[in-house]
């Protein structure tokens, strides 16, 4: 069977999961930053992000947990431009496959990053890459939807944060498909509420 394929996102209320003119420097766009307030254990900011703190608590418990159960991750390139690529180093202590249209851009090998063309192939290539771990999904929206579609993912998780923002990118604009969850477990603290779903027939 393989690696299990997660996706997880972070999304306000009403299902936004970055303000509008996200980009370099304002990755999760303007207002953006409540929506991970869970991450940092509070108010944050993209100017102060260097001194931002750690979660803590069951958000902590909950973070930890998808770091632990994941050999490899996948991202779209606009997340990958959205978070300013990160400085040039990966984040995660695992490969980090990134969907693009441009893969002769691939960086240096140290970098942890790999470009690869389409989902399907980042996909099998993380699984790959991961062994007995998971695959972990992390966005953007478009990325998880169309594996969604694809019928790739066995989990979903989404983490809710108090935050009603409006306006921007919301998770499933556009998506017509009919799916059916199974809640498997919720972790919940003052800053988000994470509730992971099997995906049915995934």
């Amino acid at each position: 069977m393989g690696s299990k394929v997660v996706a997880g996102i972070t999304t306000s209320v009403d299902g936004y999961y970055a303000g509008p003119d996200d980009g370099p420097g304002r990755g999760l766009g303007i207002g953006g930053e409540r929506l991970h307030y869970w991450v940092f254990g509070g108010p944050w900011t993209y100017e102060g992000q260097r001194d931002a703190g750690d979660a803590t608590g069951e958000d902590r418990e909950f973070l930890e947990h998808w770091v632990d159960a994941n050999g490899a991750v996948i991202c779209g390139r606009g997340t990958y431009d959205a978070a300013g690529a990160w400085g040039g180093r990966n984040p995660w202590p695992v490969p980090l496959f990134v969907l693009t249209h441009r893969v002769e851009e691939q960086p240096a090998a140290d970098t942890g990053f790999v470009f690869v063309a389409d989902l399907g192939t980042a996909v099998r290539r993380a699984r790959e890459a991961a062994g007995d771990k998971g695959v972990f999904i992390m966005g953007g929206g478009g990325v998880i939807t169309e594996a969604l579609a694809a019928g790739l993912l066995d989990e979903l998780v989404v983490s809710v944060s108090p935050v009603i923002l409006g306006r921007g990118k919301r998770l499933f604009d556009g998506f017509d498909r009919d799916v059916d969850l199974r809640k498997l477990q919720v972790w919940s603290s003052p800053l988000a509420t994470h509730v992971r779903y099997a995906v049915r027939g995934g």
